[in-house]
């Protein structure tokens, strides 16, 4: 079976002998599809990031078809076309028995703590199986991502009507600005390339848009009538920038880290606690995010086919990836083909 790890930092291999998936009660083996490349894979190739070992098969933003499994509660067989929900949780834990399985304190995500999908086959918890017949592969595969941003909306629990400031426009920053849209927010969207901030508009709604390398803090006052944002999203898993968005929110607002950065964020407390601030992490998403996600790519609201700028097949990712990590490639979504 073929599959790609990332043997060490900076170096991938093509594997063409991997040990096929043991098919057990409870699981599906499924053909992968379709492989979205995030910023997980890239922090992982660069040797930033956290929680991460070598060698590793990446992969955790997976469509495919399933090709065998048993009984089960869900209905689904083989034949169907899945999204795969990478988050591995214990069931236990008290995150899990509190309905949290995005957050388990013993989380295995697919690609990270344990191998991922970037190979032909892989078997799957039929319970981390979301059935996207109708949907197109591609939009199957970018579920994963967008959950995320939606999982961080719902978190946030921004209304209609209030002004949400959503920094970085990546993949991520891109699924939050959609969903805070889907709430009925004003969104502002941040970040430091003026083409990108063209795209948040164009593709996520953004109502306005500011280069976070000009003066930020001018420019958010000036569109919000001297409030500032009452819900500021940070996706950007910038040091720098998830320091400086706590200046950013209103008084009584709230401020949700959803990147991740491996290392310290510190904040000057007399002004987080004059501004009683609400400070949130928001982590990865759960099923009912995907279903979320799913009807609003069924009903039209998601256009995924621009979404998805750049695309290889399987045997070629290795050469393009390197393409993909040139600023001047301007990927928003690369998806690998089998």
């Amino acid at each position: 079976m073929l599959g790609i790890a990332c043997e060490e930092i900076g170096r991938f291999q093509l594997l063409e002998d991997l040990p096929e998936p043991d098919f057990a009660e409870g699981q599906a083996i499924v053909a992968i599809k379709r492989i979205g490349v995030c910023g997980t894979d890239l922090h992982a190739f660069k040797g930033n990031q956290p929680f991460f070992t070598y060698p590793r098969v990446l992969g955790h933003e997976l469509s495919g078809v399933i090709e065998r499994i048993g009984d089960n509660e869900e209905g689904l067989k083989a034949g169907d076309q899945v999204s795969v929900i990478p988050y591995m949780h214990c069931g236990e834990c008290i995150a899990c028995r509190n309905g949290k399985t995005n957050c388990c304190t013993s989380m295995k995500v697919l690609g990270v703590h344990i191998d991922g999908g970037m190979r032909e086959r892989i078997a799957v918890p039929v319970s981390h199986l979301v059935p996207t017949n109708g949907m197109t592969l591609d939009q199957a595969a970018v579920l994963e991502p967008l959950s995320i941003g939606a999982h961080a909306v719902g978190r946030s629990g921004v209304r209609a009507g209030e002004t949400a400031l959503v920094i970085g426009g990546g993949p991520i920053g891109l699924g939050v600005m959609a969903f805070a849209k889907h709430a009925g927010a004003r969104v502002i969207a941040m970040d430091v390339h003026d083409e990108r901030l063209a795209f948040c508009r164009t593709w996520a709604r953004a109502d306005e848009t500011v280069n976070a390398r000009e003066d930020a803090a001018a420019k958010l006052a000036e569109l919000t009538g001297g409030d500032l944002p009452t819900i500021v999203f940070d996706a950007t898993g910038n040091a720098k920038s998830m320091t400086d968005a706590f200046g950013y929110v209103a008084h009584g607002g709230t401020l949700v880290y959803v990147g991740l950065v491996k290392t310290d964020i510190t904040f000057h407390d007399p002004a987080f606690h004059s501004k009683e601030l609400t400070l949130m992490g928001s982590r990865n998403a759960t099923k009912e995010d995907f279903a979320l996600v799913g009807k609003a790519m069924r009903d039209g609201e998601i256009d995924v086919e621009s979404f998805v700028t750049h695309r290889a097949p399987f045997r070629g990712m290795i050469e393009a990836f390197d393409e993909w990590l040139k600023p001047e490639t301007k990927v928003i979504k690369a998806l690998v083909d089998l």
